[in-house]
C-alpha cells in the first residue's frame, strides 16, 4: 500500500511540471530570442497581453562570460560565469520589473536554465557582471565553483558516445563547457538557490537547457526543491513550475526522452521535424490525420511542440530541412497546423535576422543590443524578424484559444496535399499544400452566419479585410484556396463571425 501511495505521489509531482499554468483563456508560448528585459515588457503590454499570447521563454538571465572575439555570437549566453542578473539583456532590477509588468498582463515568464555547465576555456576572462574565472583550475569564485563541483575523469563527449554510450553523455564535457557534477550537494544547493531566486521574482518555469546531458535522478532531486509558484504575481497557491527540459531523441540514442518524462515535460523535436518534411511536400497533408503519438512522438501532456528552436534553425541540434522564416509560405502552414491541432503545448519561435550562424542579435558598434522597432503595418524593424507578430501567425493563437479543449473532427482530405478539420463547434481551418486550387464545399461545425478569414485578413468592425465565409443552416461552406495563393491556409472562428 505504501509503494501505492508513493507512486501516486510520483506521478503527481510530474503532472504538476507539466502545467504551464497560463492566465485563464490564454495559451501559446513565444521564445523573444535575445531580446532586453526593457523591451520584452514593452512588447507584453502592447502586444502579447492583448493578442493572448500565454508566456515568453527569454534567454538566459545569469552572467555569461563575453566573447569579444567572436563579435558577441549568440553562444555566449551559454557560457554561465555565475548565477548574477546581469546580461546584454539587462540587469537584475530591469528582468524584475519586466516579470512583474508582464504577469501583470496576463503573460508569464519562463527561463532559459542552462545548470549542465559553465563556460568553456577561453582567452577572455570577464563576465558581463564583472566576474571572472580560473578556467584551468576550474574555478567560478562568483558562484562560487571549485574543481571539486565538475564531473572527473576529465573527458569530452565524442560524437560516437550518442548511439551507445549514456555515462559518457552525461558525465562528459558538451563541446569543452566544464561539466558540473549535479549529484554533489553544493551544486545542487546552488542551482536551486538560482532557481528559486527566479520563482520569488515571478517566473513561471524553466526550459532546462541540455538535459539529456544530466541524469535523470539528479535534476528530480533540483526539481523537488524549487519553491511554488509565487502568488503575489496571480498564481494559484501550490503551483509547481512549469519545467521544459531539452532532450534531443530522434530515436537510436543512448539516452531516451522517456526517461525525462517521468520528471515534467520535454521539448520534442521529432514534431516539427515531422511537420516541416510534410509542408516541404516530403510527406503528404493527408497522413496528419493521426499526428500525435502515432508518429512516434511523446503522450500529447508531455511535450512541448515547436517547429524550430534558437539551436534547429542555424542547422545545429535534431533534424534537416527544418522550416524557418525563410521559407515563409510552407512556414506559416506548418504554424498554422501546429496552432489548430491540439497536441502539445505550442511554442513560437520569434528571430532576428542572420546570415552567419553564429552571429548574435542586432548590435550597436559597442556592441549594445538594438531594440526591434515596431513598423506601420505592426511587423519589426532594426534587423528583427518577430515571427510572432505577423498576422498569419498572431491570429492563430486566437484560434487555438477559442478552439480551447475541444479536439478534432470532420476531419476532410483530397487524397494528397489538400486537408480541413474542426476543433468541435469552435473552429475550423483548411489547408492547401497541392499545385492544384481547392474549391469544396465543407463542414465548418459552426453555426450559420458570415465568418472572417483570419490568415487572408482580419475581422474589423462589422466586416472582413481579407475572405469572408458564408456558413449555412447545416454548418457547410463553400472554401476556396488558390494554388498560387499567398498562403495555403485558411481560418475562422465563432471569434471572427461578421454581421454583413
Amino acid at each position: 500500500m505504501l509503494r501505492f501511495v508513493v507512486l501516486l505521489a510520483g506521478l503527481a509531482l510530474a503532472t504538476a511540471y507539466k502545467n504551464p499554468h497560463y492566465a485563464a483563456g490564454r495559451s501559446t508560448m513565444v521564445h523573444l530570442f535575445e531580446w532586453k528585459w526593457d523591451d520584452i515588457a514593452a512588447e507584453c503590454e502592447r502586444f502579447l497581453g492583448p493578442n493572448g499570447f500565454g508566456g515568453i521563454q527569454v534567454s538566459p538571465p545569469n552572467e555569461n562570460l563575453i566573447i569579444r572575439a567572436h563579435n558577441r555570437p549568440w553562444w555566449e549566453r551559454y557560457q554561465p560565469m555565475s548565477y548574477r542578473l546581469v546580461t546584454r539583456s539587462g540587469n537584475a532590477q530591469q528582468f524584475a520589473n519586466m516579470v512583474r509588468r508582464c504577469n501583470n498582463a496576463g503573460v508569464r515568464i519562463y527561463v532559459d536554465a542552462i545548470i549542465n555547465h559553465m563556460t568553456g576555456t577561453w582567452n577572455e576572462n570577464v563576465g558581463t557582471a564583472g566576474s571572472t574565472a580560473n578556467f584551468g583550475q576550474w574555478h567560478y569564485p562568483s558562484v562560487p565553483y571549485g574543481r571539486n563541483d565538475f564531473n572527473w575523469p576529465h573527458c569530452v563527449i565524442q560524437p560516437s558516445d550518442y548511439g551507445n554510450n549514456a555515462v559518457r553523455v552525461r558525465n562528459c564535457e558538451l563541446s569543452g563547457l566544464k561539466d558540473l557534477n549535479q549529484g554533489l550537494e553544493h551544486v545542487r544547493r546552488m542551482i536551486v538557490n538560482y532557481m528559486n531566486h527566479l520563482i520569488e521574482l515571478g517566473v513561471a518555469g524553466f526550459r532546462i537547457d541540455a538535459a539529456k546531458h544530466m541524469w535523470p535522478a539528479d535534476l528530480r532531486v533540483i526539481y523537488d526543491r524549487l519553491r511554488n509558484l509565487n502568488t503575489a504575481h496571480g498564481f494559484p497557491a501550490g503551483a509547481r513550475p512549469y519545467i521544459f527540459q531539452e532532450v534531443i531523441d530522434l530515436g537510436g540514442e543512448a539516452v531516451s526522452k522517456n526517461e525525462y518524462t517521468p520528471l515534467a515535460a520535454v521539448t520534442e523535436f521529432k514534431y516539427g521535424m515531422e511537420l516541416s518534411r510534410a509542408f516541404n511536400r516530403g510527406n503528404q497533408l493527408r497522413w496528419l490525420e493521426n499526428f500525435g503519438t502515432p508518429w512516434g512522438l511523446m503522450a500529447s501532456g508531455d511535450a512541448l511542440a515547436f517547429i524550430d528552436n534558437h539551436d534547429n534553425q542555424r542547422g545545429h541540434g535534431a533534424g534537416g530541412n527544418i522550416l524557418t522564416h525563410r521559407q515563409a509560405k510552407q512556414y506559416k502552414g506548418a504554424i498554422a497546423f501546429m496552432l489548430a491541432h491540439p497536441y502539445g503545448q505550442p511554442q513560437l519561435m520569434s528571430s532576428f535576422s542572420f546570415h552567419d550562424t553564429e552571429a548574435g542579435p542586432p548590435q550597436s558598434h559597442n556592441q549594445e543590443i538594438i531594440s526591434p522597432s515596431i513598423n506601420s503595418d505592426g511587423t519589426c524593424g532594426n534587423g528583427w524578424v518577430c515571427e510572432h507578430r505577423w498576422r498569419q501567425i498572431f491570429q492563430m493563437v486566437a484560434f487555438r484559444n477559442v478552439a480551447g479543449n475541444t479536439q478534432i473532427n470532420d476531419w476532410w482530405d483530397n487524397g494528397s496535399n489538400q486537408i480541413a478539420f474542426c476543433r468541435g463547434g469552435q473552429a475550423f481551418i483548411a489547408f492547401n499544400n497541392d499545385s492544384w486550387d481547392l474549391n469544396q464545399t465543407l463542414q465548418t461545425c459552426l453555426p450559420a452566419g458570415r465568418y472572417c478569414d483570419i490568415i487572408s485578413g482580419s475581422k474589423s468592425g462589422n466586416s472582413c479585410t481579407g475572405k469572408t465565409i458564408t456558413v449555412g443552416n447545416d454548418g457547410r461552406a463553400h472554401i476556396s484556396l488558390g494554388a498560387h495563393e499567398y498562403d495555403m491556409v485558411l481560418a475562422i472562428h465563432r471569434g471572427t463571425q461578421s454581421r454583413l
